[in-house]
């Protein structure tokens, strides 16, 4: 069977498979293919995003994750709300007029306490969009976030696969429940971010056709995907990574299906492959995420082992990714890019 990539939109769930599993015969016209999509939305921008990762705190167990409440061996810590608003200070003296706050499912941030934050983000930086990206929470707490001026969520459903979700996941955690929060989040007016990682323990090609099926229903306007990386402190210490070579073909195929959505070139990916980040760029990605956080606390929110760039200073880090997106062909924006509909 031959795959006209020109018809993609068309694929059934077959030929979505042979694509994914790698017809060799096609791979550069994929990606050329890909990057002239991107560029046709969004012309040669990578748009930048402050990341502050504010605790690595998590109630939940998943079995993939370095910072599961089940890791004894974790350093733990919470930034206070006075470090959080020094990090956006920095960031946007910096030019980004994007922060994303990103954490585990912690506990100790109460509704209260996230609505104080991101309404004292608000009030200081009127221009910038905020993003959170803190789990699963109930709809009125979404709804109250985004009163208090957040406009965008982050959060990766991981695999739309219900029988693999529940291999990833202990028992108390649904996909059910996972969807649901995406839906909630769309229907109360924040641009949506989902995704999933590559490679996962138990991952088949018909897993990867449901979450693009999937993402076809949720319609989201960000979508970030990684490769899996093993964690030391896991039940999946011992698994073997995702491909970089698969992640990066799974951005291109993103790319082509929804041409309109943000799709970052992620930390994962660059940690995977020495230029990860840069083929991820060519490969339809136009997002990256220079990190904010106090550096540190960067070491102790590993998600995975060999995390990159938990050393830098954030001057540092954006100097270091402005120069490598040069290097792929693309131009770094600090403007708060929102999704090209």
């Amino acid at each position: 069977m031959e795959l006209d990539i020109s018809r993609i939109k068309e694929f059934n769930d077959d030929e979505l498979k042979q694509l994914i599993e790698y017809d060799e015969s096609i791979n550069q016209d994929l990606i050329k293919v890909a990057d002239a999509v991107r560029r046709e939305y969004y012309g040669d921008k990578v748009y930048l995003r402050g990341l502050i990762e504010f605790t690595n705190y998590c109630k939940n167990d998943c079995y993939y994750c370095g910072i599961r409440c089940g890791n004894r061996k974790a350093n733990r810590y919470r930034l206070s709300k006075e470090e959080i608003l020094m990090a956006c200070k920095e960031g946007y003296e910096l030019g980004y007029r994007t922060f994303v706050l990103q954490g585990g499912e912690d506990g100790y941030y109460t509704d209260e306490i996230i609505c104080d934050i991101v309404s004292s983000i608000r009030s200081k930086y009127e221009d910038c969009a905020i993003t959170l990206s803190i789990g699963e929470r109930s709809k009125s707490s979404y709804k109250a976030y985004f009163d208090a001026g957040a406009n965008r969520y982050l959060l990766r459903h991981e695999t739309a696969d219900k029988a693999h979700y529940e291999k990833l996941h202990p028992d108390v955690m649904s996909l059910d429940n996972r969807k649901r929060c995406l839906y909630d989040l769309k229907e109360i007016g924040y641009q949506v971010g989902s995704g999933f990682m590559v490679g996962s323990p138990y991952q088949t090609t018909e897993c990867l056709v449901e979450d693009i099926r999937f993402l076809q229903d949720l319609e989201p306007d960000m979508i970030g995907i990684g490769p899996f990386i093993s964690h030391k402190d896991t039940p999946f210490k011992d698994c073997e990574n995702g491909s970089a070579r698969l992640t990066l073909r799974m951005i291109s195929i993103l790319r082509l299906l929804f041409p309109y959505v943000l799709l970052p070139s992620t930390t994962a990916l660059g940690t995977i492959s020495p230029t990860g980040r840069e083929l991820g760029l060519q490969a339809g990605a136009n997002v990256v995420m220079p990190n904010l956080t106090p550096v540190r606390y960067r070491q102790q929110y590993e998600l995975y082992d060999n995390k990159i760039c938990t050393g830098e200073e954030a001057a540092e880090c954006r100097g270091c990714l402005e120069k490598r997106i040069e290097a792929a062909g693309y131009r770094a924006v600090t403007d708060r890019g929102d999704v090209a509909r």
